[in-house]
C-alpha cells in the first residue's frame, strides 16, 4: 500500500462517469486526512456508521469503496448490467475512473494513528446489515477483496464488469423489495427500497397447490422471457394471498426479480414508474395488496388505463399482481344498479369497474378450507415448529382457537402454532 500523496491528492474531482459518489464526503474526508487531521474523529466516525448500517468487516476504506461502485447507475454500469462487457469509447472512459479508484483502494493516510490502523482490520459485532440482506453484504464484501488485489486497472475494470452483469447495480442490484413515496415535485414517484423484507417461501405455505403453480408457472414464464399475464389473486382473508406474492419475490430473486409495492392514492404515478423501470436489466412485480374500490373512487382509472394498454403501455419486464378480497375489485350496492343516480353514467361506470377484472388474464382463486384442510395445515405448522403436544390434543384446542379468530384459514392456523409457541 501507497500514499495518495504519490499521485498529488484524491483526484475525485476528476472522475467522469462517477461523479457524486455514494459516501462521496466520507471518501473525500478520509483522502484529506493527511492535510487536514482535525476531521479524523469525523471521518472515522463515518466509516464506523457505514460498517454499522451495511454490516461490514475488514477493510472498511476498501469496502465503502466497493459500496460506492456498486450503488452507482451511470452510462457505463447500466450497460454493462444488460450486456456484459460493453464496445467503444465508453470503455476509456472507463479504465479512467477505474484507475482513480484502484489507486484509492491503496491508499494509506501517511499518519501513525492506533485508532485509525483499526479500520483497514475492522471486527464488526456480527449483526446482519440493516440496509441489505446478508447475501448482498456479502457480495460487496467479498467484491472489496477481489478489487483490493487486481495488479492491473484493465483487471480491476473486468471485476466490477463481472459483478455489475452477474448483480446488477444501484438500488435494483442490491434490494428485492421497494415502496413509492411522492416526490418533492409532487408530480412524480422516488422508488424506494424496502430494508426489512419478511423471509417467506412457497413451501412455508401449507397446502393451496394448485394455486401455486399458477402463480410458479405464469412468474417463470414472465422471468424467461416468454409471455406472461397480469395476476390477480383473490378470495377469503387470511388464505396465503399475499404470502404467496411475497414467496414468488423472495424464491425468484437471484434470477432478478423484483417487487414495488404500490397503493391506490399512488396510481396516478404509474406511467412514471413504469417509465422508470423499463429499460433496466431486471423483471418487475407491480404489487397491489388488498384491492378494491368503493363507489367513489376513480383510481381505478389509472390502473386500468396501464392494463388496457395505450400511449403509457407497461413495459415487457414488468407485470401487475394484485390480491383482493373481491373477484370483480368493487363493492356491489343496491344504489350501483338503480337508474335513479346522481351521476349522469352511473351504469356505464359501474360496468367500467366491473369490467377491470377481466383485464387480468391470471385470476387464481383462494378459498378457505375446509376442516379437513384446515387440520392438515394445523399439523404440519405444529411439526414444522417442533410443537410437543398429542396430535388430539393440537386439533381440539386448533377447533375452539378458529371458533374466536376468524374461522378456518392459513392466517388463524399461523397465529395458533404461534400462540402455543408462547405457552412453551
Amino acid at each position: 500500500m501507497y500514499s495518495m500523496k504519490s499521485y498529488k491528492g484524491s483526484k475525485i474531482d476528476d472522475l467522469i462517469l462517477y461523479r457524486g459518489l455514494k459516501f462521496e464526503d466520507t471518501i473525500r474526508a478520509f483522502c484529506s486526512l493527511e492535510k487536514n487531521s482535525s476531521n479524523r474523529g469525523k471521518t472515522i466516525s463515518d466509516l464506523l456508521e457505514v460498517a454499522g448500517e451495511y454490516g461490514l468487516n475488514g477493510n472498511l476504506w476498501e469496502n465503502i469503496l466497493a459500496l460506492s461502485l456498486a450503488y452507482h447507475e451511470n452510462v457505463y454500469s447500466k450497460a454493462t448490467e444488460i450486456i456484459g462487457e460493453t464496445l467503444g469509447s465508453i470503455n476509456t472512459f472507463a479504465i479512467h475512473d477505474f484507475k482513480i479508484f484502484r489507486d484509492m483502494f491503496h491508499f494509506v493516510p501517511n499518519i501513525d494513528d492506533a485508532l485509525l490502523k483499526e479500520i483497514y482490520n475492522y471486527k464488526g459485532n456480527g449483526r446482519d446489515s440493516k440496509l441489505v440482506n446478508t447475501r448482498v453484504r456479502d457480495r460487496i464484501l467479498r467484491l472489496s477483496k477481489q478489487l483490493s488485489i487486481t495488479k492491473t486497472d484493465e483487471e480491476f475494470k473486468d471485476i466490477i464488469t463481472e459483478f455489475y452483469k452477474e448483480y446488477g447495480v444501484g438500488k435494483f442490484g442490491l434490494n428485492k423489495a421497494f415502496r413509492i413515496e411522492e416526490g418533492s415535485d409532487l408530480k412524480s414517484a422516488n422508488i424506494i427500497p424496502i430494508t426489512r423484507v419478511e423471509h417467506v417461501y412457497l413451501n412455508d405455505i401449507i397446502g393451496y397447490d394448485i394455486q401455486k403453480k399458477k402463480l410458479i408457472d405464469n412468474t417463470e414464464s414472465f422471468i424467461n422471457g416468454k409471455p406472461a399475464n397480469n395476476c390477480l389473486l383473490y378470495g377469503d382473508a387470511g388464505t396465503g394471498k399475499s404470502s404467496s406474492v411475497k414467496a414468488i419475490v423472495n424464491e425468484y430473486y437471484e434470477k432478478g426479480l423484483r417487487i414495488i409495492e404500490i397503493y391506490k392514492h399512488q396510481f396516478r404515478y404509474l406511467s412514471d414508474i413504469l417509465e422508470q423501470l423499463k429499460d433496466r436489466n431486471y423483471k418487475f412485480i407491480i404489487y397491489m395488496d388488498d384491492l378494491s374500490f368503493e363507489e367513489s373512487e376513480l383510481e381505478y382509472k389509472y390502473l386500468k388505463a396501464i392494463l388496457e394498454g395505450g400511449f403509457g403501455r407497461r413495459p415487457e419486464n414488468v407485470l401487475i399482481y394484485a390480491t383482493s378480497n373481491r373477484r370483480h375489485l368493487i363493492r356491489e350496492s343496491f344504489r350501483d344498479k338503480t337508474e335513479t343516480d346522481e351521476e349522469l353514467h352511473t351504469r356505464d361506470t359501474v360496468e367500467e369497474k366491473l369490467s377491470l377484472s377481466a383485464r387480468f388474464g391470471e385470476k387464481i382463486y383462494f378459498g378457505s378450507p375446509d376442516k379437513k384442510e384446515f387440520n392438515n395445515i394445523v399439523l404440519a405448522l405444529a411439526k414444522k415448529h417442533n410443537i410437543n403436544m398429542d396430535e388430539k390434543e393440537i386439533l381440539v384446542k386448533a377447533n375452539m382457537w378458529e371458533l374466536s379468530h376468524g374461522g378456518m384459514s392459513g392466517r388463524s392456523a399461523t397465529q395458533f402454532v404461534t400462540y402455543l409457541q408462547s405457552q412453551e
